[in-house]
């Protein structure tokens, strides 16, 4: 039975050799390859190799060679048909028929390749023409050099309806159209499908020309068009250069997955070759499954305007159902109204490396498009949120996975909008205080602390915070983390948390001098009389242990009933609407956890008094 050489080398491609080999030789990782001791012949010391990325294993000793089916069929006594058989069925595919309509399928296969082959070249030869001037043009714009249009074998098609249909008239034009290469109109007349456009030849994984993508060079729409999906062209399970780009990525680990075949073409011409483009549609399942093959991790790096960034959400949203173990996405994010092309001519490959290396792994993406700009001001709608993160995380296949996802969502969700703040409790390090810029604190953070706490209590703390400035190290993003409503306060808390960030080790005298330095004087004053209340580490010689624990307790307790007074607010108009037993349960529970808030905080100023 002969089978189509798609077919076996789709087949090698899905199958990776390590697995197979596994199952009767142990192999231990070496770089990128396995190796083990070969199982056709004896020895005592590893000489045998397998490597995924070329998909085939070699002895050094003994010198057998072969790939996944060979490896079957010389192993385990299996016939060639058999072997191909079992990887089939392990791969999720099917045995071509042996009939003989299969062998003419894949005849015509053939066939259609070398005409699309042929009118590749043909393409090429136009574009060096008179006619083809406008897009040699327009290349010359782009920056693309004379080296890349041959290394891509850009083409340009005349803006004739039968230019094409004459030259290659010999193979009839029913083939013609099955090529993609011509169209039919309803009436059955056919004409050329590429028209005053510049060509892209699109490759297989195996460098044979399969279709086209040609762009519109005056105002013509499509502006992209690609050939007609049929027997030999499918645009849905086809990467743009990824028969050059393959090799490149295995070695470094790296592919990059952009939008248009100019970005590939511009960015290689600064020396990066590992980029692929889908055919102007959104990312496949199939697409996605060449890319994993090539790197474990690609970089999706779609244009930096609205359309590029939904772009990249769509792709990512279909790759989750996909995510295994080791297999997932980085997102780049280019700057606003920027393609990969135009950042390399503005910046070169240094701005585009630059680019792909702060590139966030594809949870972070997903986070931050379901977070950043968001209205999450209300239960209702932090609910939201969370209804669709557990989507997100639910429609992973993979159970282990799935699980992960669900936790790392869930631990985020919690510690932006509902944990409780945890203080650190590091000793203060001279000259290792805390770096505190003027608004340096975590969102998760300032979403628990809101306006509102009492000014009193906040006074306190400002003023603890002059007698003990090293509680800066401590403290720091708390006490940024307090909205405050007196702008007296604001001018003073983040004054002395810069101060304490710039020179380590200060005193209170030392803290003091600088304030007024930077004419706080007067409300350095104002502070000091404002103040009513008389916390342990606002009073004279008391144990700076003491100072310390009773300054972390309070700063908790205000950040929290900052926390209690909102979520009570929302539960006391829930309950209103409502009239629910369970709402009004959380508000009552709501009202007796402030109370006891405000009962640790009585304590506090009680207790450890100087008498």
């Amino acid at each position: 039975m002969s089978l189509p050489p798609a077919f076996l080398d789709e087949l090698r491609a899905r199958v990776p050799l390590s697995p197979v080999v596994g199952r009767r030789v142990k192999l231990i990782r070496a770089g990128r390859e396995w190796k083990g001791c070969c199982p056709f012949h004896n020895e005592k010391s590893p000489s045998f190799y397998v490597n995924d990325d070329k998909g085939f294993y070699h002895c050094f000793g003994c010198g057998a060679h072969g790939d996944v089916i060979r490896f079957l069929t010389e192993q385990e006594g299996l016939g060639f048909i058999d072997a191909v058989k079992q990887l089939a069925t392990q791969a999720g595919m099917e045995v071509p028929s042996e009939s003989p309509e299969a062998r003419a399928r894949a005849e015509v296969a053939d066939t259609l390749q070398s005409l699309v082959q042929r009118a590749a070249e043909w393409f090429q030869q136009q574009l060096r023409t008179p006619a083809g001037a406008e897009a040699r043009a327009y290349l010359e714009r782009r920056g693309v050099s004379a080296a890349l249009i041959k290394d891509f074998a850009l083409g340009f098609s005349p803006d004739s309806r039968t230019a094409l249909k004459t030259a290659m008239k010999d193979a009839g034009e029913d083939r013609l159209v099955d090529a993609g290469l011509l169209g039919r109109t309803d009436s059955g007349e056919t004409y050329d499908r590429f028209r005053g456009r510049l060509m892209f030849p699109i490759r297989d994984r195996r460098g044979r020309v399969v279709g086209f993508g040609g762009r519109a060079l005056g105002d013509v729409q499509p502006k992209y068009l690609n050939s007609a999906d049929g027997p030999l062209f499918d645009k849905g399970r086809l990467l743009y250069n990824l028969d050059r780009a393959g090799p490149v990525a295995r070695k470094s680990g790296r592919l990059v997955v952009v939008e248009g075949y100019m970005d590939v073409i511009g960015v290689a011409g600064a020396g990066i070759a590992e980029l692929v483009a889908p055919l102007g549609t959104a990312m496949t399942e199939d697409q996605l499954g060449l890319a994993w093959r090539n790197a474990d991790e690609p970089i999706l790096c779609f244009d930096g305007d609205g359309a590029g960034q939904r772009a990249a959400l769509r792709a990512s949203l279909r790759a989750l159902p996909l995510l295994a173990p080791g297999k997932s996405l980085r997102i780049a994010r280019l700057p606003t109204g920027e393609d990969p092309d135009d950042l390399v001519r503005r910046g070169g490959a240094a701005a585009f490396r630059a680019v792909l290396d702060a590139a966030v792994p594809l949870i972070d993406f997903l986070w931050s498009s379901e977070i950043d700009g968001q209205d999450a001001a209300t239960p209702e709608r932090r609910a939201a949120v969370r209804q669709r993160l557990k989507a997100h995380a639910d429609s992973i296949t993979d159970p282990n996975v799935r699980a992960l996802y669900a936790a790392e969502f869930s631990a985020r969700f919690d510690a932006m909008f509902l944990a409780r703040p945890q203080r650190s409790r590091q000793p203060f390090v001279p000259g290792k205080g805390f770096v505190a810029p003027l608004a340096g604190a975590s969102s998760a953070l300032k979403a628990r602390a809101r306006p509102g706490s009492s000014q009193q209590e906040i006074n306190a703390l400002l003023l603890g915070l002059l007698n003990h400035p090293q509680l800066a190290d401590r403290h720091g993003e708390g006490l940024a983390a307090l909205e405050l409503a007196d702008s007296r306060q604001i001018a003073l808390r983040d004054a002395m948390l810069a101060i304490a960030a710039d020179t380590p080790g200060l005193e209170t005298t030392g803290l003091a001098h600088e304030l007024e330095a930077r004419g706080l004087a007067a409300t350095l004053a104002w502070l000091r009389s404002a103040n009513r209340l008389r916390f342990a580490f606002n009073r004279a010689k008391v144990d700076a242990a003491i100072a310390a624990e009773d300054f972390a307790l309070l700063l908790d307790s205000v950040l929290a009933r900052s926390r209690i007074d909102e979520e009570l607010a929302a539960a006391t108009s829930r309950f209103q609407q409502t009239l629910a037993d369970a709402d009004f349960e959380r508000q009552q529970a709501l009202r007796i956890e402030r109370g006891e808030i405000d009962a640790v905080m009585m304590r506090l100023a009680e207790s450890r008094r100087d008498d």
